[in-house]
């Protein structure tokens, strides 16, 4: 007696054919019309030509719709969340269309602002870093273990460990290897080291998906936004130039998220870290030096730059009207300070060079964004010291005291005490 397999395989087949058969047979239809209704362009929306109906009236004789999508940015795939809200106006776009109207949804896709030019220089930088093969050292790749979300505990409520960008892009350190997870090859992964490309790559991708969904598009105005469009480009040109004519915008300063590098606003969705962080308002307290201590009066006096300048020592303080109270200032003693030269010429700061840095975007520089650092001491040299604080009731002055815990990553490294 002998068997054979394959009838066993030919009606698994079978059986698995005739489980999708109801929705194969709905996809056919699916596509079918799909297609039809691209061939005959019928949600592409014009302008009436009646002849017979007088301008003021053509709207009432041929009523008209129009409704949009927040542009999507093109730094990757649509997701299930574009599909929830587009999904809001291709429904509306329907209903019009069956009360008579012209109804029209056109489409746009973003690509202004730094996302994908801080993406592409990833990508750039991971190419020099690992190859066009994308080997990661065994070292570096310890570090992705690490990149875990806590367990819930029982009762408790649950905590990760990840900012919201690191949410979006999953337990990935690296840009290539987050478009690996799209199934591109190395090859195609390195064409993304240049910005365009994405313009390239994402736009028609949005397009198949939103036609698969049978959105209700007039896809022949789509457009990207920025200079690819000079069009649309011009428009928001003559937008912002007729709202400044109207004194209805201004150009000026705000406290902002600053790039250096870029030299432009970094805002929240802008930033390859540090995503949710905003500006910190501080109040600065300056303390004129009155007595250096023996240390840091050697120090100060080997340099000449300060010669004839008032030096201040610089707090930050998030309650300043608790400065009445000020009995002293503390330093950290493992921090190292730098002398830098003030927008007034004959004022001098001592302040970590994190701080002088963003002072330096503030008007509190000789230039904008320029830090001019005269000297440096030592956090240890400056105790003793002391200053005026211009609202304690010590009107003699206070005395910088040490304190281990400063931290040069936050305010100025001067920590007033009350």
């Amino acid at each position: 007696m002998t068997s054979n397999a394959k009838p066993a395989a030919v009606d698994l087949a079978a059986e698995e054919s005739r489980k999708t058969a109801k929705r194969d047979a709905l996809m056919a239809i699916e596509k079918q019309w799909q297609g039809d209704w691209e061939h005959r362009g019928v949600f592409e929306v014009d302008m009436p030509s009646d002849d017979s109906v007088a301008p003021e009236d053509l709207h009432d004789k041929h009523p008209k719709w129009m409704g949009t999508f927040p542009f999507p940015y093109m730094n990757g795939v649509l997701h299930l969340g574009h599909a929830f809200s587009v999904s809001k106006i291709e429904f509306a776009a329907g209903w019009e269309r069956l009360q008579g109207k012209r109804a029209l949804f056109p489409f746009g896709f973003h690509v202004t602002g730094m996302p994908i030019k801080a993406a592409a220089d990833k990508i750039a930088r991971e190419l020099e870093m690992f190859g066009p093969e994308f080997v990661v050292p065994e070292e570096l790749e310890t570090q992705l273990s690490e990149l875990s979300v806590d367990s819930p505990k029982a009762g408790g409520t649950f905590r990760g460990k990840k900012t919201k960008v690191a949410a979006k892009t999953g337990n990935k350190k690296y840009q290539f290897q987050i478009m690996q997870d799209q199934g591109m090859s190395n090859a195609e992964i390195a064409k993304f080291a240049h910005a365009e490309h994405w313009l390239e790559h994402y736009p028609p991708i949005a397009i198949s998906d939103l036609k698969a969904m049978g959105c209700k598009i007039d896809w022949r105005r789509a457009f990207l936004t920025t200079d690819h469009n000079p069009y649309y480009d011009s428009f928001a040109q003559w937008q912002f130039n007729r709202l400044r004519e109207m004194d209805k915008i201004k150009f000026g300063k705000r406290y902002t998220i600053w790039s250096a590098k870029d030299g432009q606003p970094c805002m929240d969705h802008d930033r390859q870290s540090g995503e949710g962080v905003g500006a910190q308002e501080y109040t600065c307290i300056k303390m004129q030096v009155l007595n250096w201590s023996e240390a840091a009066q050697a120090v100060a006096g080997s340099i000449p730059e300060l010669k004839g300048k008032k030096v201040f020592m610089v707090a930050a303080t998030l309650r300043p009207e608790t400065m009445y109270g000020q009995t002293n200032c503390f330093v950290g003693t493992k921090l190292t300070y730098g002398f830098f030269q003030s927008s007034k010429m004959d004022e001098v700061y001592v302040i970590t060079e994190r701080a002088a840095r963003s002072m330096a975007f503030q008007g509190l520089s000789p230039a904008d964004g320029q830090v001019v650092q005269l000297g440096t001491i030592s956090g240890q040299d400056i105790v003793g010291t002391k200053v005026n604080a211009p609202l304690s009731h010590y009107t003699d002055g206070v005395f910088m005291l040490p304190m281990d815990n400063v931290l040069a990553t936050k305010g100025t490294g001067v920590v007033t005490s009350v």
